[in-house]
């Protein structure tokens, strides 16, 4: 699917990103890693919902009160939610750019035009990081500069984020990601080599979760697909009852996932079947987030849910005056997540009560990245927000 172009700008580059895989370990930044003035950061948010698993959960603490650091005003909404590693933040504006920002301070760092509108969130691996467009391609380039290694052309556009298969020592990391071709990409991580396709039965709009070495996703078709990383072969297929328009979560053994009826999910992954369902009462369009007891996720029904793990009965509901299509972040005991009331959110996991609210003024979509103790989110504002304690 590549031009004659796409190969040259590979043979360009592979040079130099040999060079700088060589010199970091798959998941680092290149460069100047940690120092920005007097702070120094070493956390990581390597993709959306902070990892492969997409649990969205993070072992790092945040105080119950927090302050805007900075924001940074791209020229379009900002619906991509960041990816973090050193010191460095990446995300995607519906002005056509990726940007590189520094954790510390917001500035710009460095900006690549996609070609179209990117909503799609980026994933880091290897010194490169990864995004997908509305131009219906997947780019990838340098962590440290920008510069584009390679971008792949699927049929149609790439709404949803680039998920990272974790590799084998020596291996190239492979790259997940979903098109409205109703196609799954698997694609070689340095190269930008077709590995496999998977054709589903209508578009995909998440990102597919990653486990036990399979990748899954749920799409307009209204099924929740089981596909071996492996050979992109299938390996079970669940009926959801209606059309998925987020990505799942994993904890290892189960999946969860809500769908466009107000049904919220939970499946078993050995047995390839839902073990309950929670009933919501508006179409669930945000992925959630995986405690040790609980699982939380945001409702069109203006709604944040929690839910027992083990059974998906309720535990409490916390209102916002929007619909919540943002994906909430897990801390500890508290659950950070936007709403299309403008508002950033932070509430106690425990009691459903809030602990702290940011009014931005713009609705939010996107999903929180937690580092360093520091919240970075965009908002239809075209604006990129970084809260610290």
């Amino acid at each position: 699917m590549k031009t004659a172009l796409n190969r040259m700008v590979v043979l360009l580059v592979i040079g130099t990103v040999s060079v700088l895989l060589a010199g970091c370990s798959r998941d680092e930044v290149p460069g100047d890693r940690t120092s920005r003035g007097t702070e120094t950061f070493s956390g990581r948010w390597p993709m959306f919902h902070g990892g492969p698993a997409l649990a969205g959960s993070s072992s790092d603490t945040v105080p119950g009160k927090l302050r805007l650091a900075w924001r940074f005003e791209t020229g379009g909404a900002v619906s991509s939610s960041a990816a973090i590693a050193a010191g460095r933040v990446f995300v995607g504006s519906d002005d056509g750019n990726l940007y590189a920002l520094d954790l510390g301070t917001g500035k710009e760092l460095w900006r690549y035009p996609t070609g179209d509108a990117v909503e799609s969130s980026p994933a880091l691996a290897g010194g490169l990081v990864f995004v997908g467009s509305m131009d219906g391609h997947v780019h990838a380039v340098t962590a440290d500069s920008g510069a584009p290694v390679w971008k792949f052309e699927t049929g149609a556009k790439v709404v949803g984020g680039v998920n990272v298969v974790p590799p084998a020592q020596g291996e190239a990391p492979r790259i997940l990601c979903g098109s409205y071709d109703n196609c799954l990409y698997c694609l070689d991580g340095l190269s930008g080599e077709l590995l496999w396709t998977y054709e589903s039965e209508s578009y995909i709009n998440g990102m597919p979760a990653v486990v036990n070495g399979l990748a899954v996703f749920g799409g307009c078709d209204a099924l929740v697909h089981f596909v071996s990383v492996e050979d992109g072969r299938s390996v079970a297929r669940v009926d959801s009852g209606s059309y998925i328009a987020a990505s799942p979560a994993s904890d290892g053994s189960r999946v969860y996932v809500g769908q466009h009826d107000g049904i919220f999910l939970c499946i078993d992954i050995a047995a390839r079947k839902i073990v309950w369902q929670y009933e919501g009462i508006d179409a669930f369009f945000s992925t959630p987030a995986v405690g040790r007891d609980r699982v939380v996720i945001g409702s069109q029904d203006n709604l944040l849910h929690c839910a027992r793990l083990s059974d998906g009965k309720k535990l409490w509901t916390f209102a916002t005056e929007g619909a919540v299509d943002s994906s909430p972040v897990l801390l500890f005991d508290k659950a950070v997540v936007g709403s299309n009331d403008g508002r950033l959110y932070m509430v106690n996991t425990n009691t459903g009560r809030e602990l702290w609210s940011y009014e931005i003024g713009a609705a939010i979509i996107a999903t929180p990245a937690v580092s360093d103790r520091r919240i970075v989110i965009g908002a239809q504002d075209g604006i990129v927000y970084a809260f610290a304690p």
